[in-house]
Parts: C-alpha cells; structure tokens; sequence
C-alpha cells in the first residue's frame, strides 16, 4: 500500500539512490545530443545513417517499455534497477571502445535497453514508498534530477570529447556506472519500511498479456499515452541528435554557442517541473488544459523557427527551446493519469505503456528527420516539418481519448463509485452511455 501519511526518511534515500540511477540514463542517452558530429567523423556516415544511432537506441527504449513494466511488477524496482546500472555501464564501455559503425550500433542498442529499465522502476518506487496525492510531485522531481544528467551530456561533455577524446571518455563514465550497481544493491527497497515485501511466484505469459490488456484498455493508462506522445519528442529529439547540427549547421552557430542553448532544454525542466507538479498535485483537474495549452503554444513556436527570413536570431532560440523545453515537464501528466486510475499492483505496467508513447514520437521524428535532410541535402526547414506532423497527430488522439477518459469518469460516478479526480461535465462531453460502448 502507498503510504497515507509524510514519508520516512528512509523513502527519500532509497529514491535518491534510485533517482541517481535515471540521471546516468540520461546522461547515456542524450550524449549523443554533442557528441553526434564527433560520432559521424568517427565512423565516417552521413546524416541518415547518424540518425539510426538514436532511432535505435530510443526504438530499443520503446519497444522495452511495457516488458519494463512487466518486469517490475513482476520482480521489484531493486532487481530491475540493479540489471540497468550493469547495462548502461556495459553499453557505455562498449561505445568507447567501438571503431566502426556497426560496433557503434550495437552499444547504443545496448544502453538503450539499460536506459528503459529506469524510469518506470524509479515511479514504481515512487508509488510505493510515498502517498498518493505526492506522486506527480515526486514524478516531476524525478524528471528534474535526471535532467541533471541532460547538463552533464552538454558542455561538460563537449569538454571532455575534445580534451581526453571519445575513447577515454566513455571509457570512464561506463566504469562510474556500472560501480553504482553496488549502492542500489545495498540501499534500495521495494517497499517501505515495516511492510515485508511479498513473495512473488511465478506467473503464467497468458497473466502477464491480461495484465497489459488492462492497463491499455484503461482509458486513462490510454489518455496518458497520448499525452506523453504529444509533450515530450519534440524537445527529446533536439536534445538527443538533431539540436546540435540544426544550429551548427543550419543556423551557422559556432559548436559552443550551440552546446550552451541546449543546456536551455536543462534548466527550463528543472524550473518547470516542480512547478507544474506542485501545480497538478493541488489542482488535478488542470492537468489536460495545461497540456492543450502547451501543444497551443508549441504550435505557435514552431511556426515561428520554420517560417522565420535567414537565420533564426539567439534571442528569438533562447526563448523558443525556453517554451519548449517545457514539454518534458508537461509529459510527467501522462504518468500521473495512468497512475490514478490503475492500481497499484499494475502501475508499473501502465507506466511502462504511458512512456512508450513519447519514445515512439521520438523514433518516428528522428528517423524520418534523417531520411528528409538526406534526401533535401540538409535542409532543416524542410525536414523539422516532421516534428508540425506528429505534433499535430499526437494532439488530435489525445483530445479523443480526453472526452472518452472523461466520459468513463461521468459513468462510473453515476454508478456511485469512487472516482480519483471529480470534474465538471461541459456540453462537449461524451455521455456516460458512449464510454460503456468505448
């Protein structure tokens, strides 16, 4: 059971070490974000090619995402938390010792699969070891920190890929990983203190496909999904490859300069998380209007960097990647939806559902980002178009599964049960007799 009352000190230590852990994730995945033009000289490919690293390592993310859920129900956060430290680490090693591209391939697949075994097993911990009405908060925390990582794979990184070098490098960050495995071994619990944590026994595949099927039949686990697909690719995509060489190469800034605006994605989740957990853990009826405004105001930037004469002004990016950047805080809503109208024993599951749909965006972005500077010989106008398109669809599915969200929780109201987030119905709503047939 989630704790009722203010965690124990004990809760906050366990999740600082395992928050530590989805720093270190972040950091693996989003060095590629300033190491990826030292990666194309390295191994010698174009942008296209280039694209594949991210394409797969966050493919690798997202098809891991719900087995990742599975796996924590299943088995606890420690266990999985523990393999994802060993992974990373393995992978990052692996990176630095890779001189040709498919070795290269084969080490971002690598921390890719590490790097989805964090995040979910992090809320997990969350959800168990604190109270309810504290989990969009600590979410946003969670976020926060691991953004941390984000700052750490900007100029420090830039830093050190031009003095030790790529070998020396992640030679010694992977070695720092993969140590780490020894304190989450030791400190980390499933549970809080004083609850015995249960004995698991083996379950049937045929139980582990019901449990996904609920949690994605859940129209909240749903709403959530599309959600998170809306919110997060578009920020996750500069950061993770294509940021650096649009400013470099298409806007003309010097690799410095380009490496300090992307630190602007870092300190605007960290100032806009806890804010907007704070906000929802108070009001949790605002959730999906701060996300239509956020795709709202998305819209309105992209316009504007796409459509702008010459290159865009450091003035006019400063603030665009500021607005931008809030779209890593605004995805944390997803998880907290599915994480109200799941229980506690599926959480995992439906969060691991949720995070899949950023990271398809993502995938999808990226690649076909790739594929349209390769075919437009790098033209980044034509190309960021992608980024328009899928933000266009995320947003239209994540309205339909608002009103079907909504119109279960009319029904199920009027059936007298209890109902985690009570809201007023407005002419647009669907009838609680259409989310029975939904």
């Amino acid at each position: 059971m989630t704790p009722a009352g203010r965690a124990p000190v004990r809760s906050w230590l366990i999740w600082l070490t395992a928050v530590t852990v989805y720093l270190l994730a972040v950091f693996h995945r989003t060095s590629f974000g300033v190491a990826g033009l030292k990666a194309a000289e390295r191994f010698g490919v174009g942008s296209a090619a280039l694209g594949i690293f991210t394409v797969l390592q966050v493919g690798v993310y997202a098809a891991m995402q719900i087995p990742t859920g599975v796996l924590v129900d299943r088995y606890g956060p420690r266990r999985v938390l523990t393999a994802a430290v060993l992974i990373l680490g393995s992978g990052q090693l692996l990176l630095g010792l890779a001189d040709t591209y498919a070795l290269g391939l084969v080490a971002r697949g690598v921390l890719g699969l590490g790097d989805a075994l964090t995040f979910v097993s992090v809320l997990r911990l969350v959800a168990a070891h604190f109270p309810a009405h504290r989990y969009a908060l600590l979410a946003s925390f969670t976020s926060c920190v691991g953004y941390l990582g984000n700052l750490a794979a900007t100029v420090p990184l830039t830093l050190l890929l031009d003095g030790p070098g790529w070998t020396v490098t992640f030679l010694a960050v992977g070695a720092v990983t993969v140590l780490y495995s020894v304190p989450v071994a030791l400190r980390v619990r499933d549970t809080p203190g004083g609850v015995p944590e249960r004995e698991r026994e083996p379950v049937r595949p045929a139980e582990l496909a019901r449990q996904v099927k609920l949690a994605w039949r859940t129209p909240g686990t749903r709403l959530g999904f599309w959600v998170h697909f809306s919110t997060m690719f578009a920020p996750n995509v500069l950061t993770l490859l294509w940021g650096m060489p649009f400013l470099v190469q298409g806007e003309g800034l010097p690799a410095a300069t380009a490496s300090a605006l992307l630190t602007v994605f870092v300190f605007g989740s960290m100032a806009g998380g806890p804010l907007l957990g704070a906000v929802i853990g108070r009001a949790p009826a605002l959730r999906v209007p701060l996300v239509i405004g956020y795709l709202a105001g998305a819209a309105i930037v992209w316009a504007v960097l796409l459509g702008w004469n010459g290159h865009v002004p450091v003035g006019v990016l400063v603030p665009a990647f500021g607005f931008l950047t809030l779209g890593g805080p605004a995805s944390m809503i997803g998880f907290a939806i599915a994480r109200d109208y799941n229980r506690l024993s599926r959480v995992g599951t439906a969060t691991g559902v949720v995070n899949v749909g950023g990271f398809l965006a993502t995938t999808v972005t990226a690649l076909l980002i790739g594929i349209l500077l390769q075919a437009t010989g790098g033209n980044f106008r034509i190309a960021l178009l992608v980024v328009v398109a899928v933000l266009a669809a995320g947003a239209s599915r994540m309205l339909v599964w608002w009103r079907r969200a909504r119109a279960h929780v009319f029904a199920a109201a009027a059936r007298g049960e209890e109902v985690p987030v009570r809201i007023r119905r407005h002419r647009w709503d669907r009838a609680p007799e259409e989310a029975v047939a939904a």
